[in-house]
């Protein structure tokens, strides 16, 4: 979740130097195809934690993760980033990020809201720590080693999780781990799925454009790559605050309104 917070100022530094004289168009394909496969390959990640648990995704996504990064570290090329990166990033990230927060439903059901907020905190103690890595490592030691760091960081949390996720609820081996649509027949399921899926992908617009918009705008490089750790440094009581009150309030009424704010707050900026 951290690095996944952390695209805005992996999008500025890579759009300054290895790719400086390419488009943002053509930089954008591989941010947006790592936010693509992040939720695009849920439709298959879901399953297989539902029949065969957590490590047949975890472990697989932890090594994929790493090595993503450390092709990352060598790539001076665009279709290399876009590989290493965007597509091997997305789907590793992808069969790490479901299963962290679907395990928590396992545990908790009246106070679910504030333990999975509690759960996500790690995505702004992660945006903070990774962006300020890059930020004072890469002048003084070069992006790669700084990107070494991360991949360092990211192998010792991703051990942990493959050691410490657990589910409490049996897998259903009966349904397999085909995708089931059945599901959406349900109008009111249907609309939600939807919603989140719109919701998600507008998420990743300023999270990973708002250091290269400072940029454009004239503010100063560090103070740009510093707004990245200033949001995710919001994001962590901004994650399990609304995580508190939904229990009390209701979980979608909570929704509803930090997408207005939201909507308010990108259209604003």
């Amino acid at each position: 979740m951290g690095l996944l917070n952390s695209l805005g100022i992996i999008h500025a530094w890579t759009s300054t130097h290895q790719l400086k004289g390419y488009s943002e168009s053509s930089i954008g394909w591989i941010f947006g195809a790592y936010g693509f496969f992040l939720y695009f390959a849920g439709a298959q990640t879901g399953p297989i934690f539902d029949t065969y648990g957590p490590k047949y995704v975890v472990i697989p996504g932890s090594l994929g993760m790493v090595l993503s990064l450390i092709c990352y570290k060598f790539s001076e090329e665009y279709y290399q980033i876009f590989l290493s990166f965007g597509i091997l990033g997305g789907l590793s990230a992808c069969t790490l990020f479901n299963p962290a927060v679907t395990a928590v439903g396992h545990w908790f059901n009246v106070r679910r809201g504030y333990a999975t907020g509690i759960a996500c905190t790690a995505g702004g103690i992660g945006g903070v720590i990774f962006p300020l890595i890059i930020l004072f490592a890469a002048p003084k030691i070069g992006f790669p080693w700084a990107i070494r760091i991360i991949a360092l960081l990211s192998a010792l949390m991703c051990a942990v999780a493959c050691f410490l996720l657990k589910t409490r609820l049996p897998g259903n081996s009966k349904a397999g781990m085909s995708i089931d649509f059945r599901a959406l027949r349900d109008v009111k399921y249907a609309s939600t799925t939807a919603a989140v899926f719109l919701v998600e992908f507008a998420v990743f617009i300023p999270i990973t454009y708002i250091a290269s918009y400072a940029i454009h705008v004239g503010v100063e490089d560090t103070m740009s790559y510093l707004v990245i750790a200033l949001l995710n440094l919001g994001a962590i009581p901004g994650r399990f605050l609304p995580g508190l009150i939904e229990d009390k309030v209701g979980r979608f009424n909570m929704m509803v309104l930090a997408s207005v704010v939201c909507s308010i707050l990108t259209l604003a900026l």
